[in-house]
């Protein structure tokens, strides 16, 4: 640690120029977010997902899609006359003939009115027009999105007192990222001004905070386009979602460390120490704390790689990527600043030789913090039981958590697809939006008319269905191929939910409904046939199940990493296991509010990305913490060293801890409900960990497992008691 002190402290301004030049070439040189994106849904859902190939063998069976997830929607709550109903078919008869060859990519398309106003499918009568749109597979999410708004430019007609738009999946998502791309400056500026103000208001100081922003700086450049980068060459289409938590994390992460340096840089000179030592000192003293902590968040985040969702799969190990590279700027550029401006870095506060150090002050006056330690050493076992319960208290919020897919109902109130889908809503039973396909198959099924009947009443009986399109709408005996398979071996059904197609609500009852299908095909006679569903519901309920499948899978490998990181740090098995176990409070406190905020649903996402990032970085403070008491019990008693250790490392803590959360905060800025929900729930945790967990359970369970914590190889060689 000396050489390497030694080193970067005499490469100072080589060290800075370097990091500037590589920021400047990647941003020149390497993609970004935007230009990686290589998928539509693709990265949304499970790879094997069952409702695609069923979704896929169903077109193979019948020739064409049913499923369309771009629609144009036209609604007046006056009511749409006879002229304008007659004018949108014809207009769909003339696009499906080919005759538009402004948008000649569009396939075809199917209109669907609520004329007769018949409910539950419908909720009013002739109000509603909606055409659902086909496309050939080679046309993307931009394309799909382009030619609608063009279709609905040059041939809808404007609607005087009534609404035309378009919606579904796919605009829903390309809206998603539109918000995103645009919302990230003022997140990134929020985030610089809020940042700057809180480190520099903690030194007092104008130096440290411009260190702190280049370092942030050059990790950002760096990080996003080598990400981008990575994926565009390795085939993965990296979410746009990722940037605005990068931004987040990197900004926490990095200051975090600055905060760490620049204190310790700070405490040398005040000791007397001369600039070019004192850096050297700093560096070599902290670099394995430092390391210990960004390997940790690396190491969580990372382990997102194990996850079968696409979107998981990218998320992961592109915040591992950034915070790696983020590790190595505030591991190089932070030193080499503070060799280079020395104590100039703390005007108009400066430090100056002889004045107290930090740990003086902390001795010379009790504080709350400090007080707070010291109830908590001396009376570990009722704190530690008391810090429990509440935090288990918070947490009692998951037993009601739903999961879904907020993809439409949380874009913003005036974005169209969220207002094309609120006004189909009106007009309809929710789930027109995004019907659900069921495919039957069996040998000779198509001639077994009766019992396929029978299944399309029983399905009709089944809660949370408002419509069902199936056989009974072949009027001929002979099949014509949309529901009747030519090949006389399959049927398929079109069911239509009440409930939002994405939502928790119509999740739970396409689960229910699956669960009950073989017990409804041998009651309609249909014994022995095979069944899929497809859409966006069967999508999204897979997609869920797969989240929490790898939340139980991703979370030990997690745990693992950190654990890894930890003994080897603190040379011990002891410690590691409890600091890893309290890790898990925090997430779980956090996501209990969570619940409780947002009406008991989350975005799918957000429980398993707040939980990776909670324990990664809870783990961050307990290298520092736990290493400064390892460190303080050398020379003194174990109590005194966690009182003594401890008050000292909650400041920081404190201070890194709020800096963080803040920066998460400012992912409410974008005007997407799941932002909002991962920033409270990172806010929420994040504080939790810092004011509870960290400086209170921590060393309570410190001072009452005592100097076993440091079994089997006593790296917790404690001082005897005066």
């Amino acid at each position: 640690m000396r050489r390497w002190a030694r080193l970067i402290v005499r490469l100072r301004l080589l060290v800075i120029a370097s990091w500037i030049a590589f920021a400047v070439l990647a941003t020149v040189a390497l993609p970004d977010i935007r230009q990686a994106q290589v998928g539509a849904l693709g990265d949304l859902v499970p790879r094997d997902a069952a409702a695609i190939d069923v979704e896929r063998r169903s077109n193979e069976l019948f020739g064409f899609p049913l499923l369309s997830r771009t629609l144009v929607v036209e609604r007046r709550p006056a009511g749409l006359g006879a002229r304008r109903q007659i004018d949108a078919v014809r207009r769909t008869v003339a696009l499906n003939r080919g005759r538009f060859r402004d948008v000649g990519l569009i396939a075809g398309g199917l209109p669907v009115s609520n004329t007769l106003g018949r409910p539950p499918f419908s909720r009013e009568s002739s109000t509603t027009f909606i055409t659902y749109l086909f496309f050939p597979p080679d046309v993307g999410q931009i394309g799909r999105t382009t030619l609608a708004r063009r279709f609905v430019a040059g041939h809808v007609d404007p609607l005087p007192g009534g609404f035309v738009g378009i919606t579904g999946a796919i605009p829903a998502r390309y809206e998603q990222a539109r918000v995103i791309g645009h919302s990230l400056p003022t997140v990134e500026i929020a985030t610089v001004v809020v940042v700057a103000l809180a480190v520099g208001l903690y030194f007092g100081a104008l130096g440290v905070p411009l260190v702190n922003l280049l370092t942030i700086g050059v990790a950002y450049l760096v990080s996003i386009r080598v990400i981008a980068w990575i994926g565009e060459h390795v085939g993965v289409s990296v979410p746009s979602e990722v940037q605005p938590v990068i931004v987040a994390l990197l900004f926490g992460v990095v200051t975090d460390y600055t905060i760490f340096f620049a204190s310790r840089f700070r405490r040398h000179v005040e000791d007397g120490t001369p600039r070019r030592e004192a850096a050297e000192r700093t560096t070599a003293e902290l670099t394995p704390i430092v390391l210990a902590c960004g390997l940790t968040v690396v190491g969580g985040s990372a382990a997102l790689a194990v996850a079968k969702v696409g979107f998981l799969q990218a998320f992961g190990p592109g915040m591992a990527m950034a915070v790696a590279i983020a590790l190595l700027a505030a591991l190089t550029v932070v030193p080499a600043a503070l060799a280079l401006a020395g104590p100039l870095l703390y005007w108009p506060r400066s430090p100056r030789r002889g004045s107290k150090t930090m740990m003086a002050r902390e001795s010379s006056r009790k504080p709350l913090r400090r007080r707070v330690l010291e109830g908590a050493v001396d009376h570990p076992l009722p704190v530690a039981a008391a810090c429990l319960a509440l935090l288990l208290a918070a947490a009692a919020g998951m037993l009601r958590l739903d999961l879904g897919n907020g993809l439409i109902r949380g874009l913003p109130d005036d974005s169209q697809p969220r207002r094309a889908y609120d006004q189909a809503a009106q007009g309809f039973a929710p789930g027109i939006l995004s019907p659900t396909v069921l495919v039957v198959e069996g040998r000779g099924v198509v001639r077994r008319r009766a019992a396929l009947d029978r299944l399309q009443r029983v399905l009709e009986r089944q809660p949370g269905v408002a419509e069902v399109v199936g056989p009974s709408a072949n009027p001929a005996r002979a099949p014509f191929g949309a529901i009747l398979s030519r090949t006389g071996d399959a049927a398929r059904y079109v069911l239509v939910l009440r409930a939002d197609p994405l939502g928790s609500v119509a999740i739970a009852r396409l689960r229910a409904l699956r669960a009950r299908m073989p017990t409804l095909l041998d009651r309609s006679g249909l014994a022995g046939a095979r069944f899929g569903f497809a859409g966006d519901t069967a999508l999204s309920e897979e997609t869920i199940d797969e989240s929490v499948a790898d939340l139980l899978r991703v979370l030990p490998a997690v745990l693992a990493a950190i654990l890894l990181v930890l003994v080897v740090f603190l040379r011990s098995l002891v410690a590691p296991l409890y600091l890893v176990a309290v890790s898990l409070l925090a997430p779980l406190a956090a996501l209990g509010l969570g619940a409780a905020a947002f009406g008991g649903e989350l975005t799918y996402f957000v429980p398993i990305a707040a939980t990776v990032l909670l324990v990664a970085l809870g783990s961050d403070y307990n290298v520092f913490l736990a290493g400064r008491v390892w460190h303080e019990a050398r020379d003194r008693p174990l109590r005194e060293a966690v009182v003594l250790a401890g008050t000292a490392a909650a400041r920081a803590i404190a201070a890194a801890g709020v800096v963080l959360a803040a920066s998460f905060a400012l992912l409410a800025l974008v005007p997407l409900r799941s932002f909002h929900e991962l920033a409270f729930v990172m806010v929420a945790g994040l504080l939790i960990d810092a004011f509870l967990v960290r400086t209170v359970l921590v060393p309570a369970l410190i001072s009452l497992v005592g100097e076993r914590s440091g079994w089997p190889w006593r790296s917790l060689r404690t001082a005897p008691a005066p």
